[in-house]
């Protein structure tokens, strides 16, 4: 070994003093960050970093993944990259008065089996969601939430917020696991947001309207110095997955867990045992509002028990055993200066309020939707009316009131228009309907709508293909549905003004890519009338492909729970409209997947015509391994027990489920059964036939 390099090596105290710094400035970290309680003064903290860093810049060897020098220095990013979640983030319900509070957990109820269920309250912080991974005790990963089942890669900008531990601290009760997702929101401090602002102000820049938005912009920084300059902060809510140790049996000791990890959770959740006392809870929080360092818009509400929570499962991108109570809406007063009328995908006419601007919950509110002309009319709501707006969390701002007090006689009535605004055409509108509609299927203005909504993140998700490049499409004469979107002539494309080869390049990419969407993000995507992202992922749960839900027919489709007799009518009757079908046929033969994966089985389908029930904890199968394996093999798998019911598959700890199905003379099968049906032996097992 050279005398240089030898030299340049640290001796054992310097080692020593480093882990000791380390260690040291961490716990600090960890005192101020997460306990709210430092321990020592700013000069004593600054004093110890100091030290630490320039240690680790004279012995590079030293630097270690937790070291809080660690936490910045990565050079801008040019964007962020993709990131699937291993379990998807699911999105939550809302609940706004008492009434259906009560019916979500009657459900709830119903769906788990059980006679009574226990609560958990939290405040649901305004923040933006993510995702933490840890390997070994170490943050190896950070993603936002993104459509819940693909989000971006943060990891270095996550590595600034100082509330987020970089490793997780040793627990008296739990070892390190070998792989953790924990789940929580990023947010800002109303104090913190206040400053920012002031400091944004003072330098000639544009403050941000509200804590969230601040919060949100500061995460999605491609230079993690800039991101670092911000004063966020973390809560975590809840663990995604974990491997190496035990899961807790419950949601509130999930959180203790965190807690001992070094994590701050949400503020003061507590256990309930019924509504009466959720209820409560969320009066309380409500009234504390104001008074709160940070923004909440309400309070969520999860069954704690994880056993139960499995039982009751997920509809489309919501869990049965969690829901939010949304606090009341905000509400201001300003002027409605005139109405104007937009052309929708299914080609509604959709009236909107311009308003004279209002700022509300830190929201400049410029316009409000009027849903349709009865909704006008019997709020009698008139052109330069004064009125009362209002603003729920994410809630499109609505009208709630005119004041019929401040009217001066220069009001004006609305009235909806007999020709469509954009192509002429006559509207029309049916008795039994509360929307009027242009006649004409090929209006532009229906046109762009709809390979706006085709684009958009919840549906094919085509990145960088926007609402102004497809309308420039149309313009052209390149795009005239959502299939020509996949055969267009890149290196034309890269021709147009503002573009290039290399933005072209990745519009290509983007468009490849959107070709292998699930299959509920393309039935999203066609704009059915009636059909959102939760009733797509429902059809293509029980057909698995386009194809099959063409044949389905009314009756089929209606058969799904959730779907109505008017939902079912408007899915049929898209497949009947000849242009439908065509665009259909182009999709498949541009190479757009047109069946889900899950339903790709080839083999035979046994279970054809049967549906079954799932209950209890399964010993070798998680339950949506069972319910994807027993669909392939053609069984329909619902959540309740009725008389049209084939089987009840029971594992341990079952529900209420069982004791209808023997009320019903309907078979209980075990795991063995379960096994011997996923191994095609079914005439080793006892399903009751229809009659």
């Amino acid at each position: 070994m050279s005398p240089e390099l030898f030299a340049a090596m640290a001796d054992p105290i310097t080692v020593e003093r480093v882990d000791f710094l380390r260690a040291q400035v961490n716990q600090w970290n960890y005192e101020y960050h997460v306990l709210d309680r430092p321990s020592v003064t700013d000069a004593e903290y600054d004093d110890a970093f100091h030290e630490l860093r320039k240690l680790e810049a004279e012995f590079p060897e030293l630097i270690s993944q937790d070291s809080p020098t660690q936490r910045i220095g990565m050079a801008p990013q040019s964007g962020f990259e993709k990131v699937r979640h291993p379990v998807p983030m699911l999105s939550l319900s809302n609940v706004f008065t008492r009434d259906e509070m009560e019916a979500w957990a009657a459900r709830g109820l119903r769906a788990a089996g059980a006679s009574s269920l226990p609560f958990v309250t939290e405040p649901k912080i305004d923040g933006l969601a993510v995702a933490l991974t840890y390997e070994n005790g170490y943050f190896v990963q950070g993603a936002t939430r993104g459509d819940g089942t693909v989000g971006e890669n943060i990891t270095e900008n996550l590595r600034t917020v100082r509330s987020a531990p970089l490793k997780l601290r040793e627990s008296a009760h739990y070892g390190i696991p070998s792989r953790i997702e924990v789940r929580g929101e990023v947010y800002m401090r109303k104090a913190d947001f206040n400053r920012l602002n002031e400091r944004i102000v003072h330098a000639g820049g544009e403050p941000f309207m509200n804590p969230r938005n601040s919060a949100a912009g500061s995460l999605r920084q491609l230079d993690p110095k800039m991101t670092a300059s911000r004063p966020l902060s973390f809560f975590a809510w809840d663990i995604g997955y974990v491997e190496g140790i035990d899961r807790p049996g419950s949601h509130f000791e999930t959180l203790k867990m965190l807690q001992q990890f070094g994590f701050r959770v949400t503020l003061d959740p507590k256990q309930e045992t019924s509504i009466d006392e959720v209820w409560e809870e969320c009066q309380r929080w409500l009234a504390r509002r104001d008074e709160l360092p940070f923004e909440i818009d309400g309070v969520v509400i999860k069954v704690d028990a994880f056993r139960l929570q499995e039982e009751m499962g997920v509809v489309a991108r919501e869990p049965r055993w969690a829901t939010a109570f949304k606090f009341p809406a905000i509400q201001k007063t300003t002027v409605l200066e005139d109405i104007t009328i937009t052309v929708g995908r299914t080609g509604t006419l959709n009236p909107t309020a311009i308003l004279q601007p209002v700022n509300i919950g830190g929201v400049m509110v410029k316009r409000a939707t009027l849903h349709n002309e009865d909704e006008i009319k019997r709020k009698d709501i008139r052109i330069c009316d004064t009125v009362v707006v209002q603003r729920a969390g994410d809630v499109i701002p609505q009208i709630v009131k005119v004041v019929t007090e401040q009217r001066t006689g220069k009001e004006r009535v609305f009235e909806m228009p007999e020709h469509c605004p954009v192509c002429g055409s006559v509207t029309r509108r049916d008795a039994d309907e509360a929307m009027r509609y242009c006649t004409n299927s090929a209006c532009p203005a229906q046109i762009r709508e709809q390979l706006h909504h085709f684009v958009s993140r919840g549906a094919m998700d085509i990145v960088g293909m926007g609402a102004k490049l497809t309308d420039r499409f149309v313009d052209l004469g390149w795009v005239n549905d959502a299939a020509d979107l996949f055969t267009l002539d890149w290196e034309q494309v890269a021709q147009l003004e503002g573009l290039g080869e290399k933005s072209a390049a990745k519009l290509k990419e983007a468009a490849e890519e959107a070709k292998l969407r699930p299959l509920a993000r393309l039935i999203n995507g066609l704009g059915i009338r009636h059909v959102g992202d939760r009733t797509a992922a429902l059809l293509a749960m029980r057909f698995g492909s386009i194809e099959a839900m063409r044949a389905g027919g009314v009756e089929g489709i209606r058969e799904i729970t959730g779907i109505g007799d008017v939902l079912a009518q408007s899915v049929f009757d898209f497949f009947q409209e000849p242009k439908n079908i065509i665009v259909l046929e182009k999709l498949a033969a541009a190479g757009v997947q047109m069946e889900d994966e899950s339903h790709q089985y080839a083999g035979p389908k046994p279970l054809a015509g049967m549906t079954l029930v799932l209950t209890g904890r399964l010993a070798d199968y998680s339950r949506q391994q069972a319910e994807e394996a027993l669909t392939q093999l053609g069984a329909t798998v619902t959540g309740s027990v009725s008389k049209k019911t084939s089987a009840v598959v029971a594992g341990e700890e079952p529900g209420s489920k069982v004791d209808r199905a023997r009320e019903l003379g309907i078979p209980v099968l075990d795991d063995n059964d379960l096994k011997s049906m996923l191994a095609g032996k079914i005439d080793a097992v006892e399903l009751k036939t229809e009659e």
